[in-house]
């Protein structure tokens, strides 16, 4: 392809980003309808390729909370007794509109997030995916009849909506992370207030447009953008209207939210931190190791919750691992993700990118070696070089905080007994991955590690079919699988006299 060839197919995907974003709604969305912030503020969306203003959204605040959360809790009732079938199908349409617009939402996330196009149309499939497969639990919802012991009386058991719910989602995963939990709330009868992030909010506007299309009455679904989050989310809290509150992101921000949720004794869903262990065993089948290692840590360019933080290698296989690697993401192409051939695009901000280079530094200090990448390229946006290190000393501060970014470390081990200790030693539980083809030792491995997900010899996990959450510092509960919708029902008994 020729270098003029090449300009005319980046402007035409440029423009191809402008129209797609273009077409978001970017007000506040309260009971049924788009408008202003109460006080007319905006702020700006950055894409982090470029470091250019590419939207401005509504700036909510406490008012717009107000009449949001006062929205969700007037026809809560109404929405709670909307037939399961009906429900099940807004979704079903819903699943329907995001697939048929992959490309465009695509253009929306990578613009607005950075992720490689073709990465993020992977996220738009799976973040549909969370509505086709609540769509198919709303109408599962279930109960039981029993007998008491002394057959006395029936035990009738049902479920019901718990009520009006605060979801607050994170930036990496824009799409995927409203879906998630907007899929379970709306399949349980449960109206919501939602609050997306601000670095990343685009992909979640569009999704309130497109359920409505797809039928979603007024007042179930209020969305509020905020610079501030506290300005919105503690209205809600404090409300005494809302009966739960979902979240994703920091165990700080998470422990804050308990704290408030303590005071109204709502239901809580806090999928927060990770720090996770990925490990090698000298049997593994090392090019596989290896390629779940990319996969593990370089999704989203690292910035992920489930991102491999800690590679830990048996020692006789540890430099070779660590070679195999650095040749797998030196390979590949960093740049703007909406252009073709890029493999790593940007990370989401400046303060992300300080950080990440501020924990290579640490661990150079500390005696790590710098097999590949290490800095930051000269160009502009906010991207960071694919990075091995090897010999990393377990003291260094990348072993204790989340890295999110593109950076693998790699620390040998020798027994099964040391990597255990070494992998349990965090606050964290989210998830572990394991490579082995000792079957016996893969199961042992998976039973003995302290995490709510286990990925034995893959590097992925994640799952709309499949009960995300981890145990400790990161979180409580779990979403999507089976279980998912359990999180917003609650359980009623009625004791009946069999006489």
């Amino acid at each position: 392809m020729t270098t003029e060839t090449t300009a005319r197919t980046d402007e035409a995907t440029s423009q191809a980003a402008r129209d797609a974003v273009a077409k978001v709604s970017t007000g506040v969305f309260i009971d049924g309808e788009w408008s202003e912030s109460a006080s007319g503020a905006r702020f700006d969306v950055v894409n982090p390729a470029t470091e250019e203003v590419i939207a401005t959204v509504a700036d909510g605040g406490p008012e717009d909370a107000r009449r949001a959360i006062e929205s969700a809790g007037r026809v809560q009732k109404e929405w709670a007794k909307t037939a399961p079938r009906e429900r099940s199908e807004i979704l079903r349409r819903a699943y329907d509109l995001i697939m048929a617009r992959q490309d465009e939402l695509a253009l929306v996330m990578t613009t607005e997030m950075g992720k490689p196009f073709t990465e993020a149309k992977g996220e738009v499939a799976y973040a549909a995916e969370f509505f086709r497969w609540f769509s198919e639990e709303a109408v599962r919802i279930g109960g039981d009849v029993t007998t008491t012991g002394d057959g006395r009386n029936r035990i009738l058991v049902s479920k019901e909506p718990v009520g009006p719910c605060v979801l607050v989602t994170p930036w990496n995963f824009p799409l995927a992370m409203g879906t998630r939990k907007i899929g379970p709330a709306i399949a349980a009868g449960c109206t919501i207030v939602f609050k997306p992030a601000n670095l990343t909010p685009l992909s979640s506007l569009a999704l309130a447009d497109i359920l409505v299309e797809a039928g979603l009455p007024k007042g179930v679904l209020n969305v509020v953008c905020t610079s501030k989050a506290s300005s919105v989310v503690t209205p809600w809290m404090e409300s005494g209207i809302a009966r739960k509150v979902s979240f994703t992101g920091s165990t700080e921000v998470g422990v804050k939210l308990l704290e408030q949720a303590a005071r109204h004794v709502m239901r809580s869903s806090m999928e927060l931190g990770g720090n996770a262990p990925f490990i090698v065993f000298e049997d593994a089948d090392l090019d596989r190791a290896v390629e779940g290692a990319v996969a593990a840590k370089m999704r989203n360019m690292g910035e992920a919750c489930t991102a491999a933080n800690r590679l830990f290698v048996q020692r006789p296989v540890a430099g070779e691992f660590a070679r195999k690697l650095a040749a797998r993401l030196g390979a590949l192409t960093v740049g703007d993700g909406a252009k073709d051939g890029t493999d790593v695009g940007p990370l989401v901000e400046e303060k992300a990118l300080v950080k990440v280079q501020e924990l290579v530094d640490d661990a150079v200090a500390k005696g790590a070696t710098v097999v590949c990448g290490g800095s930051r390229p000269e160009r502009p946006g906010y991207f960071y070089s694919p990075t091995v290190l090897s010999d990393v000393d377990p003291a260094a501060d990348l072993m204790s905080e989340e890295i999110f970014g593109p950076v693998a470390p790699v620390i040998p081990f020798d027994t099964e007994e040391e990597v255990t200790r070494l992998a349990n030693d965090t606050p964290w539980g989210l998830v572990g991955y394991l490579f082995t083809q000792d079957v016996g030792r893969g199961f042992r491995m998976g039973e003995a590690l302290e995490v709510g997900m286990v990925g034995l010899n893959t590097g992925i996990v994640s799952n709309p079919a499949a009960p995300f959450g981890g145990i400790k510092a990161s979180g409580l509960g779990r979403e999507g699988g089976r279980v998912g919708i359990e999180e917003f029902l609650e359980y009623k008994y009625m004791a009946v006299p069999r006489g």
